[in-house]
């Protein structure tokens, strides 16, 4: 039996134990909401036939959040760590981003407040958001992510900012742990009648638990509101982070078995960073135009500059023995600006049985900069001059029909423009790169959400994907003859059930949520790292690929004895890929690399009515390989944690302990066509570590 049935029969057996202590009536609920009632987000997500999970901000005070990594722990059909332990993370959604081009984060858009994060080429190159200044998080994956306009393979995540009106205006938050870790925040704000307004100053700063591996960051995140009259609410947002990090290389399998802790020689020589400077500003209008309809538009400007020396140099002794040294023959340190537009238009009305969304997104991104030679980190010769320009226009609309009693049937499409000029020019000879080209397609999608009773609702959808090449890809298209790649295209089906019970206080309450996908991918991008040129990558259009998977969330909260004074509180997050070539010419039907067969990480709490609580985390990570051939094998792990905390009213404080048996693992690899012992393309993970965290509002 495959690994994907096996996994569909043990999502349904989890899912069938869960449902079996359902009363008959439930509200639906997001997971880690504690607001007992549905937000917009959560009725949104009521409406959507898959996968959309929501992760409220308040969870990210009771463990130790330092990444978005660590934010999204929870969230299944995501595959998601850090190399270093630091801001810049390795992200896949239902296969994703897997190859040697991993750097650009594909294939998920990032948005904040409904606006664009993401470049309008849809790369994620220079920045993630920080999880600690979102109020809550929405996680719509795959095509269920056409209510924000995206249709790419991995979806969309939404970060909502925190305002003065739904959130605490004063409080302190800090926390420190291993590794010279310490996080200091302070945010201030208040409510005049109308006005309000909210001011967050951030200062982070990390060793790092291994060699090389530093990060100093320093944040500001403020918006203002202005309320005229009950229908229309007006926002503005700035945001501006610096942040600079050192990064420490891959290593070989030897290297890591030896001293997971160390750098890679060549990060030391040469000195390897990502250093972002990010200035953003965004605003937002939000018309309640009457009872049955909204009307929500948005702007956003953010400039970043990047300081990214990433390739020692490389030496060739061409005479051998003789007398001329070695010579140079590569390195690389890329120092770009990019300037970032973004723009959107949503319209919702309600007109008897419809609920209809309208809905625009508009974004435009200019990267100018060069390719210089790296010295030990510093610019050492301009070698190529960049110049490029990419933009999208995204149009869709979705009809809810309520067609009867406990049916909706959901459908749409999405309209894509995409335009892309890349424009590299090499120094030394003049000459230039220029591929350009402009992508278009329809992509449609229909589904249906059937009340099922007992607090349970299923839903099944088929969806059309479209992702058009991030800059990156062409740059390193592997024919190199000024020809673009092709877009990405494919179908996905869905099915699946979400729901919880509802209970009285000394009954076991649960909450659920499995869906099962299989989608058909042409002309997936995969890109191989280039063995005359380590550091640089070649990408190609592959005719076939699938993904395939099963992703579960099963939680509850069960009673010890009547009182309701104390609970035990499962939370189960599981998911189990099947991401592979489709009877491929030269890799038949192999599996691709870098996502494991199967994650699960999960906790089991025991809480006190009065606000204490603690328990062990587990996490469970299948075999991957490290490349398209199949022939390099990263293992398996298992890692125990525990924490534990306080919450009262004015303050809580946590602490937590991280790979409780210091067992050492792999967190991320770079990928190859046919990787070797001897190839530095391991990133270990963090040795036992531990956090603790203090936040006081006042």
């Amino acid at each position: 039996m495959s690994r994907l049935a096996v996994a569909i029969a043990a999502a349904c057996a989890a899912f069938a134990a869960s449902a079996a202590d359902a009363p008959d009536t439930a509200q639906l609920d997001a997971i880690e909401v504690r607001a007992d009632r549905l937000d917009a987000a959560a009725l949104e997500r009521a409406k959507t036939p898959g996968a959309v999970t929501i992760v409220d901000g308040e969870s990210f005070h009771e463990r130790q959040v330092n990444n978005t990594s660590d934010a999204l722990r929870y969230v299944p059909g995501l595959w998601t760590d850090s190399a270093y332990g630091g801001d810049a993370v390795f992200l896949s959604s239902r296969g994703s981003n897997l190859d040697a081009t991993d750097y650009d984060t594909n294939g998920i858009k990032l948005l904040q407040d409904g606006l664009p994060v993401t470049t309008a080429d849809g790369n994620n190159h220079n920045r993630f958001l920080d999880p600690l200044a979102a109020r809550q998080a929405v996680i719509a994956r795959g095509a269920n992510a056409l209510t924000y306009g995206a249709s790419n393979l991995g979806g969309a995540i939404d970060f909502l900012t925190p305002t003065a009106r739904n959130s605490s205006t004063r409080q302190v938050f800090v926390n420190a742990g291993s590794f010279g870790h310490i996080n200091g925040r302070a945010t201030l704000g208040g409510v005049a009648d109308d006005f309000d307004g909210l001011v967050t100053l951030d200062a982070k700063a990390r060793d790092g638990y291994r060699d090389h591996s530093r990060q100093t960051r320093e944040s500001l995140f403020a918006n203002a509101g202005w309320q005229l009259g009950d229908d229309v609410e007006v926002r503005v947002f700035a945001t501006h982070v610096n942040s600079d990090e050192e990064l420490a290389g891959a290593l070989t399998r030897a290297q890591a078995e030896a001293d997971p802790n160390q750098a890679n020689p060549s990060a030391l020589t040469g000195n390897f960073q990502l250093n972002v400077t990010t200035n953003r500003f965004a605003s937002k209008a939000m018309w309640d135009i009457d009872a049955s309809s909204r009307l929500e538009v948005g702007l956003s400007y953010e400039d970043q500059s990047l300081y990214h020396p990433i390739v020692d140099k490389i030496l060739v002794d061409f005479d051998g023995s003789g007398p001329n040294p070695p010579v140079e023959v590569f390195s690389l340190l890329k120092n770009t600006d990019q300037k970032n537009l973004g723009g959107m238009l949503r319209y919702n009305v309600r007109a008897g049985d419809h609920d209809l969304l309208a809905g625009l997104n508009l974004g435009d991104t200019r990267e100018d900069g060069g390719n210089y030679r790296n010295d030990g980190g510093r610019r050492n010769g301009l070698t190529g001059i960049i110049d490029n320009d990419s933009d999208s226009a995204e149009l869709f609309l979705l009809d809810r029909w309520t067609v009867a009693p406990d049916w909706t049937l959901v459908y749409g499409a999405q309209g894509v423009l995409a335009g892309r000029d890349v424009s590299t020019t090499d120094v030394a000879s003049g000459n230039e790169r220029n591929p350009a080209e402009d992508y278009s397609a329809i992509n449609p999608r229909i589904g249906v959400l059937h009340g099922l009773g007992a607090g349970s609702e299923l839903f099944a959808s088929v969806s059309r994907l479209f992702e058009a090449p991030t800059t990156f890809e062409i740059e390193d298209d592997v024919r190199g003859n000024g020809d673009a790649l092709d877009p990405m295209r494919g179908v996905v089906y869905e099915v699946g059930v979400r729901g919880a019970s509802s209970a009285a206080i000394d009954t076991a309450r649960w909450h659920w949520d499995v869906s099962v996908y299989y989608a058909q991918i042409d002309d997936e991008i995969l890109s191989v790292d280039d063995p005359a040129a380590p550091g640089t990558s070649l990408s190609t259009n592959v005719d076939r690929t699938i993904h395939a998977g099963v992703e579960a969330l099963v939680g509850g909260s069960i009673p010890i004895g009547t009182t309701g004074v104390h609970r035990i509180d499962p939370l189960v997050s599981a998911t189990f890929n099947q991401f592979s070539f489709d009877n491929d010419a030269l890799y038949a039907d192999n599996d691709l690399p870098a996502a494991p067969d199967y994650v699960i990480r999960s906790e089991l709490m025991y809480r006190h009515a009065g606000g204490f609580y603690i328990g062990p985390t587990l996490d469970l990570v299948g075999e991957r390989y490290a490349d398209f051939a199949n022939s390099y094998r990263v293992d398996s792990y298992t890692l125990l944690g525990l924490r534990a905390g306080f919450s009262a009213e004015r303050w809580d404080v946590y602490g937590e302990l991280r790979n409780l048996l210091d067992e050492d693992y792999i967190a991320t690899m770079s990928v190859r066509n046919r990787a070797f012992e001897s190839d530095a393309i391991l990133q270990p993970g963090a040795p036992r570590a531990v956090f603790v965290g203090l936040r006081y509002q006042f």
